[in-house]
C-alpha cells in the first residue's frame, strides 16, 4: 500500500499544470483507491505541502505563484460553497453559522 511519501515522489514528476495527472491515474499508480488518495493529498496539504489540482488539470506540484493561487482559490470557493450548503440545511444565515463554528472551537 502506498504512503504519503510515495504520493509526493510521484507528484514530483508532475511539475506544473500542464503535467497534471488525473486522480484516477494517480490512484492506480499508487495502488490505492481514490478515497485513500484524497486522504494522502489532504494530509500533505494540512502539513503545508502545496499540491495543486482541479478536475480539469489533475494533481500537480505548482511551479508558479499563479498556479498556487488558482488552486487555493478553487479550494476556498469549494469551502465557501460547502459552508453555504450547511447554513441552508440548518436554516441559519452563513455569518451566524460562521460565528457558531468560531465559538465551537473554544
Amino acid at each position: 500500500m502506498a504512503s504519503k511519501t510515495q504520493l509526493l515522489n510521484v507528484l514530483s514528476q508532475h511539475q506544473g499544470r500542464e503535467q497534471g495527472i488525473s486522480a484516477k491515474r494517480l490512484a492506480e499508480q499508487l495502488g490505492v483507491p481514490p478515497r485513500r488518495l484524497r486522504h494522502y493529498v489532504s494530509a500533505a496539504r494540512e502539513e503545508g505541502v502545496a499540491i495543486c489540482g482541479k478536475p480539469a488539470s489533475g494533481y500537480f506540484m505548482p511551479v508558479t505563484a499563479e498556479e498556487l493561487n488558482e488552486s487555493t482559490a478553487f479550494l476556498e470557493h469549494r469551502a465557501r460553497k460547502s459552508l453555504l450548503l450547511a447554513s441552508r440545511m440548518k436554516h441559519v444565515a452563513l455569518p451566524t453559522l460562521l460565528g457558531q463554528l468560531f465559538l465551537n472551537q473554544a
